[in-house]
This record gives structure tokens, C-alpha cells and sequence, in this order.
């Protein structure tokens, strides 16, 4: 029958692919969704319409909604802090504190830039983030502030002077880069980097006490 087989030659069928490939392709689609609409849209309808594939292709992937959103959050995370650890181990000599604090902050913005689907959610952007991400996210934050106060209490034991509290500073530079990031993403036009990291550092330098001659 002539009906039949138009209707029949209409229908979507997902491209085959490994399921570890289709879940990548799920959880990608995912952050496309999150970084467009925020997480009170984030459905497995909306998640398949982005892929352009049916539910049971993501039912087969994922046992349901809950297990992929916490598959979506720990990637996130540990997409985030795998690149946040590499930035703060290559930032330069932690005992020059001043540049590897700038170095740390322009390496971030520079992450946030090239990843924002990943930084997004990090930085508070995406919309009507849920408890347990709320939760993740602070955890996260936590893992990495801890980093940073070990390598700047190195720093400043190095450098000698009065000595700055390392767990304050870092918490200071935290923010710094946290706002930092949340700028160049939602005011990219006003908010350059290059603006942004000269700002920090003419303030660390003004900060510096004064070497008699």
C-alpha cells in the first residue's frame, strides 16, 4: 500500500552507536538544554528532542531521569575540577604569590571561555539548580579551595613578611574569579579579560609595601 510505505519511509530511526557513545551523546544534549533553558526544563523529553531521538533510545541508555542527572552532575564536576586542578598546578611558582594568583585567575577565565557548558552550572549561571546540585557544586568549590590555600601558604611561607591567613586569601581569590568568570560570560563585550586581569593585577601591586632605596 502506497500509504504505508510513505509513512513507513517517514519514520525516525536513532543511528546506531555504542551505548558508552550514546550516553556521551545524551549527557552532551543534556548541557545544551541547561545552558538554553535552565534545570526545571531539563526533561528526558527535552533531552531526546535535542538529540532528535525517541525515549526509548535514552531508556536504554539511562534507567531513568534521576540516574542521568546524577551521571550529568558528577561529569560536570569532575570535568571542572580536573581542569581547575591542572590550571593551579601550571599557574607558575606559587611562591611568587602575586603572579600565580593573577596567572590562576586569567587561566580561569580562559577555562570558562572555551568550556562554558561546563562552567555554567559551576558559577551559578544556569537557572533553578536543584539541591543536590547546589550540593555538588559547593563540594566541588570546597575540593578546590583547599588546593588553593596549600599552594598560597607555601607561597607566602616562601616569600616571608607579615604573614597573609592562606585560607582567607583564598577564599578572596575564589570569588575574584568566581565574579571573574560569571562576567565574561554574561558581559563579554564590557568584560574582557584583558580588562579583568589588569584590574587584579594593579591591585595586588598597589598593595605591596614600599622598598626603601
Amino acid at each position: 500500500m502506497p500509504g504505508a510505505t510513505t509513512a513507513k519511509s517517514k519514520r525516525r530511526y536513532a543511528t546506531r552507536m555504542p551505548v558508552a557513545e550514546r550516553r556521551e551523546h545524551l549527557l552532551d544534549a543534556a548541557l545544551e538544554v541547561l545552558d538554553r533553558d535552565g534545570y526545571a526544563a531539563l526533561t528526558v523529553e527535552a533531552v531526546v528532542a535535542q538529540v532528535g531521538v525517541t525515549r526509548p533510545v535514552f531508556y536504554a541508555a539511562f534507567e531513568n531521569l534521576e540516574q542521568f542527572l546524577d551521571v550529568l552532575l558528577d561529569r560536570t564536576r569532575n570535568r571542572a575540577l580536573g581542569q581547575a586542578m591542572n590550571l593551579l598546578d601550571t599557574a607558575g611558582d606559587p611562591r611568587d604569590v602575586d603572579t600565580w594568583l593573577v596567572n590562576t585567575v586569567a587561566g580561569l577565565i580562559d577555562l570558562v571561555q572555551e568550556h562554558p557548558q561546563v562552567w555554567r552550572p559551576v558559577l551559578g549561571i544556569t537557572r533553578d539548580a536543584p539541591k543536590v546540585v547546589r550540593e555538588r557544586i559547593e563540594s566541588t568549590r570546597e575540593l578546590i579551595h583547599d588546593y588553593l590555600t596549600t599552594g598560597l601558604e607555601a607561597g607566602l611561607q616562601a616569600r616571608g613578611g607579615p604573614m597573609v591567613d592562606p585560607d582567607v586569601l583564598a577564599r578572596i581569590a575564589m570569588v575574584t574569579a568566581e565574579e571573574f568568570g560569571r562576567l565574561v560570560l554574561s558581559y563579554p563585550e564590557r568584560y574582557r579579560k584583558e580588562r579583568l586581569v589588569g584590574a587584579l593585577a594593579a591591585m595586588l601591586a598597589s598593595a605591596q609595601p614600599d622598598v626603601a632605596d
